[in-house]
């Protein structure tokens, strides 16, 4: 019996023994279920409310940018305000993001996301009771380049706050909610200019930032950066609100510790580390995906959308702003949804072919009025070209450079590679915005093909260079790079180039028509395609940790 009792004894304990191995086993195939586990739990309600606050700023950004558009006719009539003034007042809210978003990064840096975000609220609120107030240019311009500022700094610290507190799951659909509340703040500015004055549509610009402000009190702040200022307590408490009250966010909370402490010991990073090779891929390809969003021509079609259906025709833009309005909103909803499921890739592909069939379509429509044919075809051309435009860029090239940005750079570079790379947009789309009057004023029917040449020569030239485009390893490549004795070896002795009309366009750049404004953003469309296919990364399905790592590689 003693024998049996010890043999029984000894087959437990050896079971015992098998366990723990048997539950790790099985732990390694339920982690994402633990996780999924506490965001059903409730946690993917502080998830989506912290993502709710946040994109207030998104909605009070599209408000700011739609604004100038419904507004065109009564500002400067009841103001009397010149074409140039009204250009100035359009395009200086840009001027005030380009400075905003050079300090976003060092701002949300010192003081958190949090107070990055309320800081910009409130900059928005003050420029919104300028524009309000105003009897002039000044007070308009002064107003506007406030709500600039503020939005310069919403557009980096918004998606950066949704990436960092969202699970890898879920960050490119919300991510993409951006987007989606920058559209629809646009859209109903769009909307609501139609009905009511241009002073009251300045005072609904407040409501987002209020809602903002009383929602901040309310969200835990992003773990990330709790844990890159060593704010040990807080990071657990906000990283435990945001996964959920029984979910298991060791591994969350040790990856996040490990990629933190592994930076500690760099040195502190200045703009020109950035070109370094260590950084140089992640630097191009957020600045590159900026730049051909902006000149793609967004900021021109958007700020002046009302304008240009009436060059081509139209009694009166509002039809045709309405529907600009109303197509934006579902369609990058769809991008929303897309986005964890097709991939970053895809969608921006999809979308720069069809902002370029929309400018095209758009070129076509002033080439025949420019012509006087087919002149019953023009307005329905002209308004085909602009909503087609409008869908492809809501689905891919409006939402997606934001969420990639927010992906790539390494905390301890994201202050100031962000804020680079915002500059490069907010750069873009105060040059797109402020010249796109003048090319429509200045533009003569007939001298359509002048356009179409100094597309051809902008396309080559580019093109060329995407072609045998390598990265970089250091700064002193990017010089070499960018020398005109470089850069332009390759454009200037090359075939395609050679049979281009860059002299006729160099003699000829004043006479570009309205045709030839849309068949340039055609051109960079084409371009934004090739960059895409060639350099930029997919990123989907891949924690921010692995996303860096597989880059920096």
């Amino acid at each position: 019996m003693a024998i049996n009792a010890e043999y029984h004894t000894e087959n437990e304990g050896r079971r015992d023994l098998e366990k723990p191995f048997i539950r790790n086993q099985k732990c390694v195939d339920r982690e994402e279920e633990t996780v999924n586990r506490g965001l059903e739990n409730g946690s993917i309600w502080m998830v989506l409310l912290s993502t709710s606050v946040a994109v207030c700023g998104s909605f009070e950004f599209g408000s700011c940018v739609g604004y100038s558009s419904p507004t065109q006719a009564q500002i400067r009539q009841e103001l009397n305000l010149t074409l140039p003034q009204y250009a100035m007042f359009g395009s200086i809210i840009t001027i005030g993001a380009m400075i905003g978003a050079i300090s976003s990064g060092r701002i949300a840096d010192f003081i958190g996301r949090k107070g990055a975000m309320r800081i910009s609220a409130a900059l928005c609120i003050i420029g919104w009771l300028a524009v309000y107030f105003a009897m002039g240019a000044l007070w308009l311009d002064i107003g506007r380049f406030c709500t600039g500022y503020g939005i310069g700094i919403f557009s980096y610290v918004v998606p950066v706050f949704i990436a960092e507190i969202t699970p890898k799951n879920l960050r490119g659909g919300l991510a993409t909610v951006n987007q989606l509340m920058i559209v629809s703040g646009s859209s109903m500015a769009f909307l609501l200019g139609a009905v009511v004055t241009w002073r009251t549509l300045a005072l609904t610009g407040l409501i987002p930032c209020i809602l903002q402000l009383v929602g901040l009190c309310f969200i835990p702040e992003s773990p990330r950066w709790l844990a890159k200022v060593g704010h040990q307590n807080e990071f657990e408490l906000s990283l435990r609100m945001l996964r959920g009250k029984y979910a298991d966010v060791s591994k969350e909370a040790a990856e996040i510790q490990k990629s933190i402490g592994a930076l500690q010991d760099l040195p502190k990073v200045q703009i020109m580390d950035l070109f370094h090779a260590k950084y140089m891929r992640p630097v191009i390809i957020g600045a590159g995906l900026m730049f051909f969003q902006q000149f793609g021509g967004i900021n021109g079609i958007g700020f002046y959308a009302s304008e240009t259906l009436v060059a081509a025709g139209f009694s009166s833009g509002t039809i045709g702003t309405i529907s600009y309005a109303i197509i934006q909103v579902p369609i990058t909803l769809l991008g929303a949804i897309l986005m964890d499921r097709s991939g970053r890739r895809p969608l921006l592909m999809i979308s720069a072919s069809g902002t370029f069939i929309g400018c095209l379509l758009a070129a076509a429509s002033f080439y025949l009025k420019g012509q006087s044919l087919l002149l019953g075809w023009v307005p329905g051309l002209a308004i085909s070209g602009v909503l087609v435009y409008v869908a492809s860029f809501s689905i891919g090239m409006g939402a997606v450079p934001w969420v990639i940005m927010s992906e790539i750079f390494p905390i301890h570079v994201k202050g100031i590679a962000g804020s680079l790379v915002v500059l490069v947009n907010w750069s873009g789309a105060w040059a797109v915005s402020y010249t796109f009057n003048f090319l429509m004023s200045w533009s003569p029917p007939g001298n359509h093909k002048n356009g179409t040449y100094f597309t051809r020569a902008i396309t080559t030239c580019i093109g060329s260079q995407i072609k045998y485009f390598q990265i970089p390893r250091d700064f002193s490549e990017v010089a070499s790079f960018m020398a005109p004795s470089s850069f332009l070896h390759h454009s200037l002795t090359s075939k395609d180039f050679k049979d281009s009309t860059m002299l006729y366009f160099l003699r000829n750049f004043w006479h570009t028509s309205i045709s030839g404004t849309f068949s340039v953003y055609a051109g960079f469309c084409a371009l934004a395609v090739l960059f895409v296919a060639k350099i930029v990364p997919e990123t989907k399905g891949r924690t921010l940790e692995e996303i860096q790592a597989s880059i920096s590689s």
